[in-house]
């Protein structure tokens, strides 16, 4: 598919251990260093106009197409382009369009490659509004991420439904990447985590980790730990998931998706509740060495490994001596 690493580079980038692929810079214009001096502020100012053309082409159907792909492109040397986007008129707007229109498309699956890649640009700039400070909490508040979810509702394991899948699952990782309990709170309120639990089951190995990565992120925030252990249904349809996914990297290791995974399980060992029910459903494999040589170069994973299999004994034996106190007290 053309041109659709500019697109997924922000997928990759929304977590640290997956190299992000990175536009070109454009050489620093006569007169000045980049970013500093008169040809350095002319450069800045004619990139700037250059992305105002753009963002005014987004509104034309006409134009629409090859703006995105510019844009998309070029995201990373424009600078404040996010507010641009958001507060030009009509431009969320005409990407919310780009988005809508092949809804038709995913059921029965029906998606082009061209149309996909378009659909992942549009998306690539919306990531953007995601990611920059001053957008991010107006993005929520527009309920934006909602648009997405029926592309992670998707099945269909082809190239331009896995690109699709990629692209949203970056806009939330864009999203969780900065600690923000508001994103979490939003997230909560909606369907996130069982989508995430379904590409993690069916996804491409790169979806898997950006799923994973933001089942984490949750985890990781305390609103988001007590939600997914208050029930015992939430927390086996989390664990059943990891579990199947260990299994899985026994016969196809990925050090970068099991580094997740760990962590993951690692936070879940700090609700007593879960962790007394990590004794019985931990894989055993991640107990008897198999992925031994998968971490050998990964010493922070190791140690993550090791304090969760510390936690689980630690409660395993707390269990056994109450249960020892209960009965010398009866």
């Amino acid at each position: 598919m053309a041109n659709l690493p500019s697109s997924l580079s922000l997928s990759a980038s929304s977590f640290g251990n997956i190299p992000a692929m990175s536009a070109p810079q454009s050489p620093s214009p006569a007169g000045g260093a980049a970013g500093g001096g008169v040809g350095g502020q002319v450069g800045k100012e004619k990139k700037m106009a250059g992305a105002e053309q753009l963002v005014l082409d987004l509104c034309d159907p006409d134009l629409r197409e090859n703006a995105l792909l510019d844009l998309s492109k070029k995201r990373e040397i424009f600078q404040d382009l996010a507010p641009l986007l958001w507060n030009s008129f009509g431009t969320i707007a005409a990407l919310l369009q780009e988005i809508v229109s092949i809804y038709p498309a995913l059921s029965p699956p029906t998606l082009t490659p061209s149309a996909s890649n378009r659909v992942c640009n549009a998306l690539a700039l919306l990531q953007c509004v995601a990611s920059h400070p001053d957008t991010r909490i107006l993005f929520l508040s527009a309920h934006i991420p909602l648009y997405l979810y029926p592309f992670l509702n998707t099945t269909s394991k082809t190239r331009p439904f896995e690109y699709l899948r990629l692209t949203s699952l970056g806009v939330i990782g864009a999203l969780v990447k900065v600690d923000d309990t508001d994103v979490i709170s939003f997230l909560l309120q909606t369907e996130i985590i069982p989508l995430c639990l379904r590409t993690m089951e069916m996804g491409s190995e790169l979806s898997k980790t950006v799923a994973t990565f933001i089942v984490q992120k949750i985890l990781l925030d305390d609103v988001g730990l007590r939600y997914i252990c208050a029930t015992a249904e939430r927390f086996f349809a989390v664990g059943s998931v990891l579990a199947n996914m260990v299994a899985s990297l026994a016969e196809q290791p990925s050090t970068r998706l099991l580094k997740h995974i760990i962590r993951c399980y690692l936070r879940l060992s700090d609700n007593p509740r879960a962790c007394a029910a990590l004794q019985s459903c931990l894989p055993e494999m991640l107990k008897d060495g198999t992925f031994n040589s998968c971490l050998r170069d990964d010493p922070a994973t190791r140690r993550w490994l090791q304090q969760l299999l510390h936690n689980v004994t630690t409660s395993s034996l707390s269990a056994a001596q109450a249960g020892m106190d209960h009965m010398m007290n009866m």
